[in-house]
């Protein structure tokens, strides 16, 4: 799809579908739809208790074939995948978060016991994306051990040390922070990172505030209002309080990315120029220096340099294009602090 500068309404190229099998498996995406329908079972379980139970029923079908089944869908699926959606960090982190969320769905003992087996693999690394899921698994199952210690006594440090690895002023933080305050992580697309933490910030700090539960990071001591600011810091330098005055979010504020890299805003409509556009006939679109002709609303880029600096180009794509693994833990952000339970100041 990087091949192409053209409208979705002109694509003509090859679009090749791959299936995984029990010779060809991906036990990283099978066990990570299995997540997604646990997850998805439990905001139906109120409204549609059949379709709730048809979808818990499909993520334990599911997660039994990535299990059983072993293997990285970057030999199955190989250049389909490869070098762009590569899995780096293995497929044990998606294989323990689906049978976390299943756990979460039924309390069934069989997916607890896998966690419990095989958390420990896990340690040591604080990420959180559409790749890896350390950072998400500690924080989903901190959940199970504040309310039932004795049963998961090594859980709740690792959520600990999350969050410690985030705090600005914990000796323990991994992360830098820009002078203006924005959450870094090595690696492009910046604000996948600073958005994917604050969301499990949040998720943490409503656990711990129910729980009356603080955290010690070296002399440090962090409780909820701790992490809710942390967050809110967040959203706020993403929205437009930073040294640029700059909303990060495309179409908010009155200043915002103009160019950025994405083909459906850079290209006229199909109202505007209704004429086929080829997948190599869309140069001057890409090259111009006018701002993009149809703005993506509620888009969110990359995101600034480590340096609170912005280039508004389309040929920066680190920083100009938006993705939706960095809109999406954004949206829960956004959700909280529409009606915030934690006081913050």
């Amino acid at each position: 799809d990087h091949g192409c500068w053209e409208r979705p309404e002109d694509m003509d190229t090859l679009r090749t579908s791959y299936v995984l099998s029990p010779t060809k498996p991906g036990s990283e995406l099978s066990a990570e739809i299995a997540a997604a329908l646990a997850a998805s079972s439990i905001a139906f379980t109120n409204t549609d208790k059949s379709y709730s139970q048809l979808l818990i029923n499909r993520a334990m079908q599911v997660f039994d074939f990535a299990n059983k089944y072993r293997g990285s869908y970057n030999t199955s699926v190989g250049a389909g995948a490869c070098p762009f959606y590569c899995d780096y960090s293995g497929y044990m982190d998606e294989l323990v978060w689906g049978a976390a969320w299943i756990y979460k769905a039924t309390g069934n003992k069989f997916y607890q016991d896998f966690v419990k087996a095989n958390i420990a693999s896990l340690s040591g690394v604080f990420r959180f994306g559409w790749e890896t899921k350390h950072a998400g698994i500690y924080v989903l199952s901190s959940q199970w051990a504040i309310a039932d210690p004795s049963s998961f006594n090594n859980f709740i440090p690792n959520a600990d040390n999350f969050i410690c690895s985030l705090l600005p002023n914990s000796p323990t933080r991994s992360v830098t922070y820009s002078k203006g305050g924005l959450l870094f992580r090595e690696g492009s697309s910046n604000l996948q990172h600073t958005t994917a933490y604050s969301f499990l910030t949040i998720v943490y700090a409503r656990y711990i505030h129910n729980a009356k539960k603080t955290i010690a990071c070296g002399n440090q001591v962090a409780d909820s209002a701790t992490l809710i600011n942390l967050a809110k810091s967040q959203v706020d330098y993403i929205l437009g309080n930073n040294p640029l005055g700059l909303s990060y979010m495309v179409g908010y504020g009155q200043k915002f990315p103009q160019k950025i890299h994405h083909r459906g805003s850079t290209l006229p409509s199909i109202a505007v120029q209704p004429n086929h556009i080829g997948c190599h006939d869309a140069k001057q679109y890409f090259e111009t220096q006018n701002p993009n002709q149809n703005i993506l609303v509620g888009a969110l880029t990359g995101g600034p340099a480590d340096n609170d600096s912005y280039e508004d180009s389309r040929y920066n794509v680190s920083q100009s294009e938006p993705t939706t693994y960095i809109n999406a833990p954004f949206v829960g952000v956004l959700a909280y602090f529409t009606k915030p339970t934690i006081t913050f100041t």
